[in-house]
């Protein structure tokens, strides 16, 4: 790890961590069932057996867990607002009270309003394939901003619907369970549109700083064999341009567009490109991609079914963190400079909404070498012209890791979940330490 100093970054810059609701909140039994609730009570969906029914049980810990967000500096934290919490009787009154102590803290909240836990009852209406989910999520926007909108100024509408797309509608790996390949786009087209329509209802409610929480990394082809380069190509425009550019540009890629539902895209697009303020990603690592290689191939715990038209392949020669994952700094780099090559003055300041890592131990130098170098790479991202306003890391707390359960650690803070006690780690003191110096401390 470097030991020179951070580069300082602008004043006004956004440091913050993230957290989701279904991952932390606990108290399963005051709030409505959701998919990831049927899910992780199917035998084999969950690594360990868990599920999310206690999690962090932050519900009722949630004042502890503010306490931490002081200590540690942190100018915002990014959270998600249950909507299976938000329709049971008083449900939004714990993110009343969540969000007093916040802001009576001096830490901005950042609310995302969907991270994956739909509810039951609208996935047995269709869910994500159903149009009308969109159309209910902009109606739920709007009860939420009506209630906290007051003190809540800057909003996430939609976390990764691509991984929602993909891992839970395509290959089934993730909430709600299905396997439909291709025919699970129109999960991504609702989606978008749902995000289009918040925007428009949060707008409606006087929200003024709204973005959206999308996913993104560097596609590098395994090879410059046509074969490889075509299928990394088909690649990246499935993760990054199919969730990138309906929003920044107002119009799907050309290769995938006509596999998109609706009789009316053009109008859809018009309410999925609504100007937002700011551009959030998601950021872990870049992806290795070849030409289809005739057979499933398990990678990071996901099958890659042999029928899709292109494979994933190790990064060879990088560190990995315990969940496998590779460990490439630079990537962060190379994926903000090509949108801002791509995209133009179309790409609104970004914000990086998520970047992490899982591994053991409290005493974990490897999670504070991972930091140091994406902030690192952050900022050189920013000296070559990127508008980069913010960064939270994810996560505040271990918690509960999807299909993974309570297998993996992305936390700043450790939590025993015997008895839900919290530690934090030595990467906390680190970035305490970033915040300090980096505000002038």
């Amino acid at each position: 790890m470097a030991t020179n100093p951070i580069p300082q970054f602008p004043a006004g810059f956004l440091w913050g961590v993230s957290t989701s609701a279904h991952q932390i909140e606990g108290a399963a039994d005051m709030r409505e069932p959701s998919v990831w609730d049927a899910f992780s009570a199917e035998a084999g969906r969950i690594r360990d057996g868990s599920t999310a029914a206690v999690a962090c049980d932050h519900v009722h810990r949630h004042p502890e867990d503010v306490a931490l967000l002081r200590d540690l500096g942190v100018g915002a934290y990014r959270f998600s607002i249950s909507w299976p919490r938000v329709n049971a009787p008083g449900g939004l009154d714990f993110y009343d009270r969540l969000v007093d102590e916040l802001t009576g803290a001096g830490i901005r909240p950042v609310p995302t309003l969907f991270h994956w836990d739909l509810p039951s009852s609208l996935e047995e209406a269709g869910g994500w394939l159903n149009r009308d989910t969109a159309e209910r999520f902009a109606e739920y926007a709007a009860v939420v901003a009506a209630r906290l909108g007051d003190r809540v100024t800057k909003w996430i509408t939609i976390n990764e619907p691509a991984e929602h797309t993909l891992l839970g509608h395509a290959l089934g790996t993730h909430a709600p369970g299905k396997q439909l390949m291709f025919d699970a786009l129109p999960a991504a087209h609702h989606q978008l549109l749902g995000h289009g329509l918040a925007v428009r209802a949060l707008r409606a409610a006087g929200v003024t700083d709204v973005g959206i929480a999308n996913s993104h990394g560097p596609t590098w082809a395994a090879s410059e064999e046509q074969a490889d380069v075509e299928a990394a190509g088909f690649y990246d425009l499935l993760l990054n341009r199919l969730f990138a550019e309906p929003v920044l540009l107002g119009e799907y890629p050309e290769e995938i567009g006509e596999l998109m539902p609706g009789t009316d895209i053009e109008s859809d697009l018009r309410v999925i490109s609504e100007p937002i303020d700011w551009y959030g990603v998601n950021y872990y690592a870049p992806t290795r991609v070849g030409a289809p290689e005739g057979a499933d191939i398990d990678f990071g715990g996901v099958t890659i079914p042999a029928e899709l038209p292109f494979t994933v392949k190790e990064i060879e020669g990088v560190p990995t963190t315990d969940f496998g994952w590779p460990v490439v700094p630079e990537g962060l780099t190379e994926l903000l400079t090509g949108f801002h090559e791509r995209y133009g003055d179309r790409l609104p300041p970004v914000v990086i909404t998520e970047n992490g890592c899982s591994y053991e131990g409290v005493d974990d130098q490897r999670r504070i070498a991972y930091l140091d170098g994406h902030v690192r790479a952050l900022h050189r991202a920013a000296e070559a012209g990127v508008d980069v306003r913010g960064y939270f890391v994810w996560s505040l707390l271990d918690n509960f890791e999807w299909a993974e359960g309570y297998a993996r650690r992305f936390g700043l803070v450790h939590v025993d979940f015997e008895t839900l006690g919290r530690t934090p780690k030595a990467s906390y003191g680190w970035y305490r330490e970033l915040l300090r110096t980096q505000n002038g401390g």
